[in-house]
């Protein structure tokens, strides 16, 4: 429908244009100024409105007059989106030797070099060319991207959120042509901010596709020993397993900060007193806590699934296979951990909670001595209050009697608030 919208408004205002050309009239070059600025004002409105998906299909339905007059509107910032989305044939005739580039993502192409990792600069879809690598990193890719790149491997890549949203038993399973899907949750934490970031895993003909759309420290710190170390890795399947067991360190350290965090909330909680306040902003840091806590238990009993797939599937080798292995009992000392974890969170937060109740009972306590003060001083305002104690003071001025009266009750108030705390500090020797 747009692009019948998009043939309409071209065509009209060739026609326009025609007509205005063929008239002689005054002023007739700001005539066709205006014209221009108006055609020129709608294209733009129109392009708006369409994704690059759908401008990259107009590009190609439309003739190459049309496409050029429609490419020569798009604003230069979505120039190199649309490029991903039109073909070869059409971008070379709008745009000439131009190349789509990878700019708001990041590829990284690992090539196996003497026992070590090479990175390949890839800035282009013509860098790609005669690249044999090992391990193919996206990060923030677009469809356009996946697709280009998928082509070239000769695979399907599938967007990292969309396949991480799976049911946990469809993220790990083998295709028909024997190509790996692994579809797991890494730990992003950075500066006190923790979320879980998916990653989509494919292992296909001895090359290694992750994509995700975040910079991840299991990642840097993998692409750092691949890089520095000879022999650390031998092949796809090794790169794999050590970005599983670099997430389970990342995990530990992630659980260290917890542990000491939780030990300076310990310290203010178990001091003399706390005010409300202080309770307020203990809570809030220890649900924090309990939050990274739990994910990164669910991070790694999903990494403790994708090894035991791997397992199951008799895909490792056998060295391969003890390194699983010892990333399996890494897990399972994590898991004690984060057990222990949550008992001292749940310990913490009762005992947060406690000192609220002591407060709480503390103001009650100032109440209830306030009103069994008082309460003799009531009982004798009301027969201050009575016509008989006008009775009883007959012949004596007011202003004595009344005065009177004021200051036998606070010496009562005073003998009630006196006896009031002697019985307590026994209550509390006992």
């Amino acid at each position: 429908m747009s692009l019948q919208k998009l043939i309409g408004m071209l065509n009209k205002q060739k026609l326009v244009d025609g007509m205005v050309h063929n008239q002689h009239m005054h002023k007739h070059e700001v005539v066709t100024s205006l014209l221009h600025k108006q055609h020129d004002a709608e294209l733009q409105n129109f392009i708006a409105t369409q994704s690059v998906t759908e401008l990259g299909g107009y590009l190609d339905a439309l003739p190459v007059e049309d496409a050029q007059k429609l490419w020569g509107k798009i604003p230069s910032d979505r120039e190199n989106d649309v490029l991903w989305e039109i073909s070869d044939e059409r971008r070379i005739a709008i745009a000439g030797d131009r190349q789509p580039d990878f700019e708001a993502s990041k590829i990284n192409v690992y090539e196996l070099s003497d026992g070590r990792l090479k990175n390949m600069s890839i800035s282009g879809r013509k860098d790609l060319e005669g690249a044999k690598p090992i391990w193919v990193d996206l990060i923030n890719s677009s469809k356009a991207e996946r697709v280009f790149v998928g082509s070239h491997f000769g695979v399907e890549l599938p967007d990292p959120i969309e396949a991480t949203d799976l049911e946990v038993s469809a993220r790990f399973h083998v295709e028909e042509n024997d190509d790996i899907h692994l579809h797991s949750n890494f730990l992003f934490d950075r500066d006190g901010h923790s979320k879980s970031v998916p990653v989509a895993f494919i292992l296909h003909g001895g090359i290694l596709f992750s994509l995700r759309n975040e910079e991840l420290a299991v990642f840097r710190l993998q692409r750092r020993r691949a890089l520095t170390q000879p022999g650390y890795v031998t092949d796809c399947v090794d790169l794999l397993l050590d970005l599983y067991g670099a997430d389970v360190e990342v995990s530990a350290d992630s659980l260290e900060n917890i542990y000491a965090k939780l030990g300076v909330v310990g310290r203010h909680v178990l001091s003399e007193a706390i005010t409300d306040q202080e309770a307020a902003g203990i809570l809030a840091d220890i649900a924090e806590e309990e939050d990274q806590n739990g994910r990164i238990r669910s991070n790694i009993l999903d990494t403790q699934r994708a090894l035991s797939f791997l397992m199951r599937g008799r895909l490792l080798t056998t060295d391969q296979i003890s390194d699983a292995k010892q990333i399996l009992r890494n897990i399972d000392s994590l898991n004690s951990h984060t057990a222990f974890l949550f008992d001292k969170i749940n310990f913490l937060m009762d005992a947060t909670i406690g000192f609220i109740n002591i407060n709480q009972n503390k103001r009650v306590n100032q109440l209830t001595v306030f009103s069994v003060v008082f309460m003799p001083i009531n009982i004798l305002a009301g027969v201050g209050g009575m016509s008989e104690f006008s009775m009883m003071t007959q012949g004596i001025p007011w202003p004595l009697a009344y005065g009177s009266f004021l200051i036998g009750s606070a010496f009562i108030g005073l003998i009630t608030y006196v006896l009031l705390k002697h019985f307590e500090k026994r209550r509390l020797k006992k």
